[in-house]
């Protein structure tokens, strides 16, 4: 691309009169047309894939209780206070270094498990169970602009099982 057809950073996600040229069920189909397209010499760069119908998944990892919120203050506490220790380790070379770092090492446990506690305390049971969250798109639409949209499509119907989607 020379410099005359670079788009400012702030737009590089935007098209500029973007039409559907296909809606996919899964990330991998909506790749798969796109490389076709690009494969098929298609100008790529006037496409965007777009994921749509968002839901949000928490996955449940395990349940919550004062153990395990002690056991993972403690976990946190030990990694926060090797670290640093080796950082002040590295910068400053002190000279009773052992000392510093079992007392780092006491410090971060200590903060790390009472600021754990006070967290669970603060649930009171309402959240007995720990999780991850992710949005995920339930669809993916693959947009192109508006001047080649007609030849995407057109395109997108040669793509090997392209009709027998198109009836489904």
């Amino acid at each position: 691309m020379s410099m005359s057809q670079q788009r400012p950073l702030g737009s590089i996600f935007e098209l500029q009169f973007p039409q559907s040229v296909g809606i996919y069920s899964s990330y991998a189909d909506a790749q798969k047309a796109v490389d076709f397209l690009s494969d098929e010499k298609f100008e790529v760069q006037n496409l965007a894939i777009v994921g749509t119908e968002l839901k949000s998944v928490e996955r449940v990892l395990g349940r919550r209780s004062w153990s395990t919120v002690i056991l993972a203050g403690v976990q946190s506490g030990l990694t926060t206070g090797v670290l640093v220790s080796l950082l002040i380790f590295v910068f400053l070379r002190p000279q009773g270094f052992l000392a510093l770092f079992v007392l780092a090492l006491v410090t971060a446990v200590i903060f790390a498990v009472g600021i754990g506690a006070l967290g669970y305390a603060a649930t009171r049971g309402k959240r007995d169970f720990t999780s991850v969250t992710q949005t995920v798109a339930t669809k993916y639409e693959v947009l192109c602009e508006h001047k080649v949209a007609a030849q995407a499509r057109e395109m997108l119907l040669r793509l090997p099982g392209a009709r027998a989607a198109a009836f489904e």
